[in-house]
């Protein structure tokens, strides 16, 4: 992979799915213009903020443009979430954040490939193991439930989110579990954005004793066979370093991270 090529990979995903708006919007959802940013409410358990780029705010004007977003969410009493990529500009918009209130997440890798070869790898899924798409709230509560034990936290906002979605445009995202008999043992779900090429990966979540059994790779499998039915040629993952070998093996290409920067009033 050369240069050339990462760098095409970047713009598509800069050019194509950012900024990060849901297509429709979701009932109760609000979405917000200010200047570059694009505040998103409703969706989550708190606010998020997304953007294309900028168009080249630096020093005051960017300070102060920041410092609207934590009045905003403090006033509203809820946390917000901006998305920092690696290459987005100014070079110091992290140290910008950081001063003002916003603290960094675990910072993840963006992946970019192409759907073709992983919708034609022969579909392998573990003993014991089957794969099932779902849209009723009890599955996603079941969802809720094994990410809580794996993270260890309340995971509740996925069911109100998942469910707004799939109301809204059952045909914009599908969502798969993995079962063990009557257990959840992993799930994620795709999401086809409007007007682009893309499918994009989320969830994957596995309960401890399931791991390194190929299930993560099976989900990944069966959601690029989805993307490829839907005529998308690229996937995207924000991965976290557990995934991100299994995903460059499978010939997706790290073009940037993302970091989130979390305030919280």
């Amino acid at each position: 992979m050369t240069d050339l090529d990462v760098m095409t990979l970047r713009a598509a995903y800069d050019n194509q799915l950012r900024p990060e708006i849901p297509d429709p919007i979701p009932a109760g959802v609000t979405v917000e213009r200010d200047g570059p940013l694009v505040r998103i409410v409703g969706l989550d358990a708190g606010g998020f903020l997304t953007y294309r780029d900028l168009g080249g705010l630096t020093g005051e004007a960017l300070d102060e443009l920041i410092a609207r977003q934590v009045r905003l969410f403090r006033e509203r009493g809820l946390s917000v979430e901006w998305k920092l990529n690696e290459h987005d500009e100014p070079a110091d918009l992290a140290d910008r954040l950081r001063a003002a209130g916003f603290v960094p997440e675990d910072r993840e890798t963006v992946v970019v490939g192409p759907v073709a070869p992983l919708a034609a790898a022969l579909p392998v899924t573990p003993e014991g193991v089957r794969l099932r798409e779902v849209t009723s709230r009890a599955d996603l509560e079941r969802i809720a439930a094994m990410e809580e034990e794996v993270w260890q936290e309340d995971r509740s906002h996925l069911v109100t989110g998942l469910a707004k979605e799939i109301d809204a445009d059952p045909n914009s995202i599908t969502v798969v579990v993995a079962e063990a008999g009557e257990t959840v043992v992993s799930a994620g779900w795709v999401r086809f954005p409007a007007n682009t090429g893309f499918a994009t990966l989320w969830g994957g979540s596995t309960l401890p004793q399931w791991r390194q059994r190929g299930i993560y790779r099976a989900l990944v499998n069966y959601r690029a066979r989805l993307a490829e039915q839907r005529g998308r040629t690229l996937m995207q993952v924000d991965c976290s370093e557990d995934s991100r070998p299994i995903l460059q093996r499978l010939g997706l290409v790290a073009v940037t991270t993302t970091t989130p920067y979390v305030y919280t009033p």
